[in-house]
């Protein structure tokens, strides 16, 4: 082959795609963003070929464009014209599947259909006529087992002759009566539009019968051609008495029964979805299943942030520690200058550091998230979580990176990548921050013994359950607001429960840390060496050793007013907040510096000549909620695509936390 080959894999949610996606590629892949979206595009050759290109597109049910994803896979297939179209289905639920074939047909693209989870079919004593499937449908029809890798060497066999000889669908007309008159009609009036949109004319018919707006903007039709389109389609609604878009999504399910019919034998349920059926009794039940949910989350959280991912953190934090001991003895040995000596140690090994000690974190959360997702109960948790969540403006999705945030809001905001539509992603990253991640724990231990002693548990209670408030508050007003605009609707597929897949787990976990550690390492660096040149120079550039003459104690001086009508106008405190950027515990260790206290567990003594009880209250609320540290900010902008969307999140919410920790101490000063 001279030219590149590419291929684009569709296929709905949780039907095997990405194993599929794995077994082709292997590691040759390659993680990006579609452009001008944060949807994320995995890309990769095709083992043992390397002039091809296999492009894992998102999961999608339709090519109707209300999803972000939906957009984006249509978009490709209409703009790339990829050579052909691996179209997996879930052979255990195929006509919900076909649904999306079909769409898939009138694009007139070469196709080729691969039937995935063929080993549990037949277990299940049930079959599938692949021949008459393939002459029905006018494509190949291939069985799969994406997982146990059966049938894939076929399957690339089949997609590559497809494609080299690019063996476009063969005319599959399943409409009938008025929508056939409708699409026949239509199809006659826009050809032309059609071929020089570079559309395939029935899918473009398809897509005006449906009321598609993209779809009349991309054949630029005139306002006469949009007024015949649309009285064609009012004679077919009113004949049919039914509205467009049910009447040909009415229309494809009949087409799809009377094919299922004819080419499954013994339909019915399989074994693994009896098996499911049974274990969702328990899982989704109506009082359980929430509970049950809460008791997972806690066990990831404890094995996580408790004993097992202490003891990688402590390995890490041994590793670098040594590391940087060794350097730094290097470093006197050769008499480097003070200055070069402090850049190396204290900006750039603090700076690699900080980012390594949050890798064993990521990648035990995402391991234990990825077997929940592989074993398909992640779609049970949104399923079940949905209701509430979308009172909040969000999907039931949001929950699980929501809920990671009480962990640590780096992971949580690289997850919202998971979640269906923009809106969604964004509003998530906005909210998760206000959640107390696990850093802020040793500032409100240090304030609840200088001030609260005897109601320690109750004011960290109070903290906690404020996160959570506000988080509620906020998603209400944005989605009053700014993130105006209905829900899209919540479709989703329980797949049957089976056993994660070790490669893709595997895949998965060097995907995140590689992700991590090359984009937001970037962010994280910059922002160590900046705060370093802040803490170890003055106004006049000159090289310090008391930081409280340095360049970031003047801001603090100078970012102190705005902190008065908080309760804590004393300029140590504004730069403790400052260096808390870096990581929250750095606000307890940057007190202990400024107040003259060698130890820090000893802080709680030197801070009831900074603050009163209630300031210190204002103080823990704005920590709670102010903007989160320099690698949670860096993933922001990793998942919003810009700088913009990371400054939109730091002023949201601070301007939160300044307006929550003004009212408390307002109102406290009033009431007190």
């Amino acid at each position: 082959m001279s030219n590149q080959l590419t291929f684009a894999l569709v296929g709905n949610q949780n039907c095997g795609k990405t194993t599929l996606f794995n077994q082709l590629t292997g590691s040759n892949q390659h993680v990006g963003n579609f452009p001008g979206v944060t949807v994320e595009q995995k890309s990769g050759s095709i083992k043992g070929f390397k002039n091809t290109k296999v492009v894992d597109l998102p999961g999608i049910y339709s090519l109707s464009p209300y999803t972000t994803e939906e957009i984006v896979t249509r978009d490709f297939l209409l703009d790339e014209k990829p050579d052909c179209i691996i179209n997996i289905a879930d052979a255990t639920n195929l006509e919900r599947n076909l649904y999306l074939t079909l769409q898939l047909l009138d694009l007139q693209i070469p196709m080729v259909l691969a039937l995935n989870m063929m080993d549990e079919v037949l277990a299940s004593g049930h079959s599938i006529d692949f021949v008459q499937l393939s002459a029905a449908l006018g494509i190949e029809v291939i069985p799969i087992s994406a997982m146990k890798n059966q049938g894939v060497a076929e399957l690339i066999d089949r997609m590559l002759k497809t494609a080299e000889k690019k063996i476009k669908p063969q005319h599959l007309d399943f409409c009938s009566g008025e929508l056939h008159k409708a699409i026949h009609a239509i199809c006659h009036l826009i050809e032309n539009k059609a071929e020089a949109a570079g559309v395939a004319v029935r899918f473009a018919a398809a897509k005006l019968v449906e009321g598609d707006e993209l779809m009349e903007k991309r054949l630029a039709l005139s306002p006469s051609e949009l007024e015949i389109v649309q009285r064609i389609v009012e004679e077919a609604e009113h004949n049919l008495g039914l509205d467009r878009e049910a009447a040909l999504i009415d229309l494809r399910y009949q087409f799809i029964e009377r094919l299922c019919a004819r080419t499954l034998k013994h339909p019915g349920q399989t074994k693994e979805q009896i098996r499911s059926e049974k274990i969702d009794r328990l899982l989704t039940n109506r009082y359980l299943g929430i509970p049950i949910f809460f008791l997972f989350m806690i066990l990831i959280f404890w094995i996580t942030f408790g004993p097992i991912g202490s003891y990688f953190v402590d390995i890490f934090a041994m590793v670098i520690d040594g590391l940087t001991g060794s350097f730094d003895a290097q470093l006197t040995l050769f008499g480097a200058n003070p200055i070069l000596h402090s850049l190396l140690i204290d900006g750039v090994f603090a700076g690699v550091g900080s980012v390594l000690g949050f890798l064993p974190i990521i990648l035990i959360l995402f391991f234990l998230l990825s077997i929940l997702e592989d074993t398909g109960y992640m779609a049970r948790i949104a399923f079940m979580m949905d209701q509430f969540m979308r009172k909040v403006g969000l999907s039931g999705r949001s929950i699980v990176p929501m809920l990671m945030g009480f962990g640590c809001s780096v992971p949580a905001i690289l997850a919202t990548r998971t979640l269906p539509g923009e809106r969604d992603r964004k509003m998530t990253m906005l909210l998760t921050p206000f959640l107390s991640c696990s850093a802020k724990v040793p500032i409100y231990a240090i304030f609840t013994a200088a001030f609260f002693p005897a109601h320690q548990a109750l004011v960290m209670i109070v903290l906690y359950l404020g996160g959570v408030l506000m988080a509620i508050l906020s998603g209400l007003l944005l989605k009053s607001t700014v993130m105006k605009g209905n829900l899209m609707p919540f479709v989703l597929e329980l797949p049957a429960y089976r056993l994660p897949n070790a490669k893709s787990v595997a895949l998965n976990l060097f995907e995140k840390a590689k992700d991590f550690m090359t984009r937001a390492f970037t962010v994280i660096f910059l922002g160590t060496i900046v705060i370093w040149f802040l803490q170890s120079f003055d106004l006049h550039f000159n090289w310090i050793t008391d930081s409280n003459t340095s360049i970031l104690a003047g801001l603090g001086r100078i970012l102190a007013p705005l902190f008065a009508p908080l309760g804590f106008a004393d300029w140590r405190a504004a730069t403790a907040l400052l260096t808390g950027l870096t990581a929250k515990e750095a606000v307890v260790s940057t007190l202990a510096i400024l107040t003259g206290v060698s130890d820090v567990s000893q802080v709680s003594i030197a801070l009831p000549q900074m603050f009163t009880p209630l300031s210190a209250f204002s103080f823990l609320v704005f920590t709670l909620l102010y903007s989160p540290c320099i690698a949670a900010l860096a993933a922001v902008r990793r998942e919003w695509g810009s700088w913009r969307g990371m400054v939109i999140a730091f002023l949201f919410q601070t301007g939160i936390a300044w307006l929550a920790a003004y009212l408390v101490f307002q109102v406290g000063s009033l009431l007190l």
